[in-house]
């Protein structure tokens, strides 16, 4: 392969585009800061490769300038982008690993130069340009440490007394910097790639986890619940799941929508009551750029994130009545509007889900008669665990199956009597407080049989006492607090939840009672 001929430089070439009378490191140097700063303007090497050629060109006086790529499947070596050359000279421009300057340079990781094209008998001229001057060529090579990407090649007029050594210098790196950038670029598009596969996977796992017919239960209540997902999966409408805290409302709807058409589509869950009402319009439907004070950008809100798919509102009751107009807005027609943004469509279907009577709340004036009914398109009631008691052995069985496996405790079994125990007992936390109640058995557990006798007795219901109204509604608040924290086996965020409380405010009431 050919290499530079040095030969003495003018102590001030005039070759360059830029101001000759500064001096060349310092030119440099500036060159060097602007391609970074371009580089660094977006992960899309696409948007910042073309200025960075256009740069490179002006302070070089470059012909030609050209990015080169491998693909590292086919081997292939394809123009990414290029300065001075038509599309048609682009496309053409394609080679083989040592195929070529190009090829060689790609594949060995080694620098070239052609101080004359017309004297080399190695350049293969793929893009058959008709060039009325004579031309020098230099190409580097595309590379963090022994990786190597691609190569950069650019063209200059032939001056026999210019030293292309200086050039090639520079070349070199710039080929680094723009290496970081492909390497970044690559690395992105790899984890985008793995994302979606993941994402497929978990799909198919949850296509068969939330089929109806892995929600547990034989009861005649739950077929009742099981023919109604039936039936309302086949549909778009908006649906209105209620029932108790811990009835597994939100296993019904991954249910409705994963046996739907919607099932490819994205699943996406927003607990209403959770989100302080300062930012709750944001969060379901996005806000542009600079709409508010820490609005630094863009943001897509839960209906974009959900368009193709289901949208879950948990705890819909707890929405603030200045919100609800967008709401129905979104369900009438579609329709949302972003924080300072204009209207767009999206197509999303909504399935709701509370704790609250809702009818009690229109009457009470604080939820929209009009939003009710385009939430309760189709109604569905998850009943309460003490409703259907002939589940719970089963329940029991499977959450002590799925425990076991996470804590690595072998052989656990429930005797008939802790099942008869467990079956008699009232659930204020319904599904979701037998579920911790074996999980913490057999957590605590050594595996094999599990007895009564190691039930912890169950939480007495509040019985007021005598004194002031304020310090009856003390103890039934700490009551409530206390029973919360222990149906979600101390975890202070389900139990919140459970009360349908922010996080924040059921910790202030814990700090308050001296239970934190």
């Amino acid at each position: 392969m050919e290499t530079a001929r040095a030969v003495p430089a003018d102590p001030e070439p005039e070759q360059h585009g830029s101001d000759s009378r500064e001096p060349r490191e310092g030119r440099e140097l500036k060159l060097l800061y602007k391609l970074s700063r371009l580089l660094e303007q977006s992960l899309d090497l696409a948007e910042v490769i073309a200025p960075v050629l256009e740069a490179l060109a002006e302070h070089m006086s470059l012909h030609h300038g050209t990015l080169t790529l491998l693909n590292r499947q086919t081997g292939d070596i394809a123009t990414f982008a290029a300065h001075g050359a038509s599309d048609e000279e682009t496309r053409r421009a394609r080679y083989r690993l040592g195929e070529g300057v190009t090829g060689k340079v790609v594949e060995s990781g080694e620098p070239a130069v052609l101080p004359r094209l017309s004297e080399s008998d190695v350049f293969l001229h793929r893009t058959r340009r008709r060039d009325d001057v004579e031309l020098s060529f230099l190409c580097v090579p595309i590379k963090t440490g022994n990786e190597i990407f691609g190569a950069l090649s650019v063209d200059r007029v032939y001056d026999p007394h210019y030293d292309l050594a200086d050039d090639l210098r520079l070349l070199s790196i710039v080929g680094s910097l723009i290496a970081q950038a492909v390497k970044l670029r690559r690395t992105a598009e790899e984890e985008r790639e793995r994302l979606a596969e993941e994402n497929e996977r978990l799909r198919a796992q949850l296509r068969d986890r939330f089929r109806p017919a892995n929600i547990v239960g034989a009861s005649h209540e739950m077929q009742e619940v099981y023919e109604q997902i039936a039936t309302v999966s086949k549909s778009n409408t908006s649906v209105l799941v209620l029932g108790e805290t811990g009835t597994g409302k939100e296993l019904v709807a991954q249910a409705i929508h994963y046996n739907s058409d919607r099932a490819d589509g994205p699943f996406v869950k927003v607990h209403c009551a959770a989100l302080p009402e300062s930012v709750i319009e944001s969060e379901l439907f996005g806000h542009v750029r600079g709409a508010f004070t820490g609005a630094s950008a863009a943001r897509r809100g839960y209906f974009s994130q959900a368009s193709g798919g289901t949208l879950v509102l948990d705890e819909v009751g707890e929405l603030p009545q200045r919100l609800q107009p967008k709401l129905l807005r979104a369900l009438q027609s579609g329709e949302i509007q972003p924080v300072g943004g204009v209207v767009s469509q999206v197509d999303v279907r909504v399935v709701a889900c509370t704790h609250r009577d809702l009818r009690a709340e229109v009457k009470a004036g604080r939820f929209r008669e009009d939003l009710l009914y385009r939430l309760a398109v189709v109604e569905l009631t998850m009943p309460p665990l003490r409703e259907r008691r002939d589940d719970i052995p089963l329940l029991a069985e499977v959450f002590a199956r799925d425990a076991a496996r996470r804590f690595g405790v072998e052989g656990v079994t429930l005797d008939a009597e802790l099942l008869a125990a467990l079956t008699a007992r009232d659930y204020p936390g319904n599904v979701r407080e037998l579920e911790n109640v074996i999980t913490r058995l057999v957590a605590l557990s050594s595996g094999g049989a599990l007895g009564v006798a190691q039930l912890a007795p169950p939480e007495p219901s509040f019985t007021p006492r005598t004194g002031s109204f304020r310090e009856q509604v003390e103890e039934l608040e700490r009551s409530l607090l206390t029973r919360s924290l222990a149906a979600a086996a101390g975890n202070q965020s389900e139990a919140a939840r459970q009360l349908g409380l922010s996080r924040a405010t059921f910790l202030d009431k814990l700090k308050r009672y001296g239970l934190a």
